[in-house]
């Protein structure tokens, strides 16, 4: 890259590069904007890249809203929205990692939305129309995971049940993006790991999804290759800016394919993160090898171009091995139970996987029998390994 910004919109305008977070004011003052809430987590708001981000806003009155902390909740939105309508925002500056970004879409909608927020989620029957303008808003991520900043949907869990629900409209998509690799420099080895592997389940689940979309099978792929060689050498060289800019561009081509649909990995894990509060992305690494066991027979051919891509010889089999390996290297543990998870709440897992509408999309059907047989193969993997 050497210090190159490109800009790019496919379909959101994304300006990539080292540098590229230093360019949001020159963004929000082009289109007019003088007031932005940027919405952070706790754990960011403390680093010196958010401090360096609002010395880059000083020529505007920007004001920072840190309220998002852990899997999101929609009292952290209301939180939001009422910082929003409190500095009379014109816009929002969204920073950080899923988490983060996804609250921000949350709080662009309900800014000038009525109702509550899960009134719009995905799927009711009754929802409420997006149908009010939503607030200018931009990304700057600051892991290589979710790809939140190319998505147009917000994942928000309820306060009470820690069940997950989908926001999910068009309008919720970022006007710009600005992924600059070299905020992702200073994260902690785990969290590398974490979000690498959530980037790469995207990818994988995106390729296998039975829905028919070509375009999005070849950008899953290309994410794919990107990442499988770049995600160790960010766990291993921190300091790497090309491996942190290829597994930047990983993430976001894997939001971008996933719109064709993901699969049991990602069932299994938005159970996991409800259960026992674990991060998505370790979630997925967790869940990733028995969930794709399960797809083998069902897509063989899928399996084995899976495996071209990351540079393996052979079958499912084999690609399977070199995830199994991959985690090994980057620190991710083999199963839930290494992880902390409890046996006795397979039965609760099973229920909440089954209720996730990811696997709807799944190429092999995957009924509550299924499920649970998933959870025991799962849980036995450390004792077995």
């Amino acid at each position: 890259m050497k210090g190159t910004v490109h800009t790019f919109s496919f379909p959101t305008r994304i300006h990539f590069g080292p540098g590229a977070r230093l360019r949001i004011a020159e963004d929000l003052r082009a289109q007019g904007r003088k007031r932005p809430l940027v919405v952070t987590d706790r754990g960011l708001a403390a680093l010196p890249v958010f401090a360096e981000v609002l010395t880059s806003l000083s020529s505007l009155e920007a004001m920072p809203f840190s309220g998002v902390a852990g899997n999101p909740v929609a009292s952290q939105v209301s939180a939001g929205v009422q910082a929003f309508r409190a500095h009379d925002a014109d816009s929002i500056v969204g920073i950080g990692g899923g988490a983060a970004l996804d609250v921000a879409k949350a709080v662009a909608l309900m800014a000038r939305h009525p109702g509550e927020l899960f009134e719009y989620e995905d799927g009711l029957a009754d929802a409420r129309p997006v149908d009010q303008p939503v607030p200018y808003w931009v990304a700057v991520p600051t892991t290589a995971g979710t790809g939140s900043e190319v998505g147009r949907s917000a994942v928000i869990s309820d306060d009470r049940t820690k069940v997950k629900k989908i926001i999910f409209a068009p309008q919720l998509l970022a006007r710009a993006v600005f992924a600059d690799p070299e905020v992702t420099v200073g994260l902690p080895r785990p969290v590398t790991a974490a979000t690498g592997m959530d980037a790469l389940t995207h990818c994988i689940e995106a390729y296998l999804a039975k829905a028919y979309h070509p375009i999005c099978d070849g950008i899953a792929l290309e994410g794919l290759r990107l990442g499988a060689r770049a995600l160790p050498r960010c766990v291993e060289t921190p300091g790497d800016v090309e491996a942190r800019g290829s597994m930047m561009m990983s993430s976001m081509m894997g939001a971008i394919a996933f719109q064709k649909g993901l699969g049991v990995v990602h069932s299994c894990a938005h159970a996991l993160s409800a259960v026992a509060d674990l991060h998505h992305g370790l979630a997925n690494g967790l869940m990733i090898e028995p969930a794709l066991r399960f797809n083998l027979q069902a897509v063989p051919d899928r399996f084995r171009i899976l495996a071209q891509t990351v540079g393996v010889d052979g079958d499912g089999e084999a690609f399977l091995r070199w995830l199994a390996e991959l985690k090994q290297r980057i620190g991710i543990p083999r199963g839930p139970a290494e992880a902390g998870v409890r046996p006795a709440e397979v039965g609760r897992l099973t229920e909440l996987a089954f209720a996730d509408t990811c696997h709807l999309n799944n190429p092999r059907p995957c009924t509550p029998e299924d499920f649970r047989r998933l959870w025991d193969e799962a849980f036995a993997a450390a004792r077995t390994a």
